[in-house]
């Protein structure tokens, strides 16, 4: 994922090549064992207990690869569950606070299918999983991805107190803001597994780079 501003004048201290492709460019990478991972995955994926586990697996990889943070998520057609990509948690690799597994996957499913509206006319309905609710940031990259259904493995304060996360100021009515806003919400698949992972992720002594107040 490239992003580049349509110009760009950095101040004059900064005028050399290198910085100003810093200045322009930001490179935004899943890691490459993602990739050969997807490929081992079945093309089509009919439950959603199928989608979740692969989206489990690919958060305890994370993290057990030093690749990010024990966070993943997957983007599906709903209907069919044809696999458009997975994405994990980038943040500390890429040095970039946004790097977000939903972030990274809608993203990456955005270039796949060329366009920036994953509900846009001519395309199935897209479904987001994850292995976790989605952060305060991640849930308005969910509201504008054009998805129309979420399906997460837990919804409850089991991730921040396991693994002392902050995931920011969820509004109180997030779920009921999802369903007005047309997005199908499904909550608590292999919500268990989920939270091993995170249970593994403390254990192994990671760097929480988020930390929540008091953890």
């Amino acid at each position: 994922m490239i992003c580049k501003p349509a110009q760009f004048y950095p101040p004059a201290a900064l005028e050399t090549q290198q910085r100003r492709m810093i200045m322009t460019e930001v490179h935004l990478t899943l890691p490459e064992w993602a990739f050969a991972e997807m490929a081992r995955l079945p093309a089509v994926m009919p439950t959603l207990e199928a989608r979740m586990a692969a989206v489990i697996r690919f958060s305890q990889l994370n993290f057990e690869r030093n690749t990010g943070g024990p966070f993943a998520a997957g983007v599906f057609e709903r209907d069919s569950g044809r696999l458009v990509v997975i994405g994990v948690n980038r943040v500390m690799p890429m040095n970039c606070s946004s790097a977000h597994a939903e972030v990274m996957a809608l993203s990456v499913a955005q270039q796949i299918l060329g366009g920036w509206d994953l509900g846009g006319p001519g395309l199935p309905a897209h479904q987001l999983v994850v292995n976790w609710r989605p952060c305060v940031m991640c849930y308005g990259s969910v509201i504008w991805s054009g998805i129309r259904s979420l399906a997460i493995a837990g919804s409850g304060p089991e991730l921040e107190e396991i693994t002392g996360f902050d995931e920011g100021p969820m509004p109180v009515d997030w779920a009921g803001e999802l369903r007005r806003r047309g997005i199908e919400l499904i909550d608590g698949v292999l919500r268990d597994e989920a939270a091993a992972v995170f249970r593994a992720f403390r254990d192994s002594g990671n760097v929480v780079y988020n930390a929540r107040q008091g953890a």
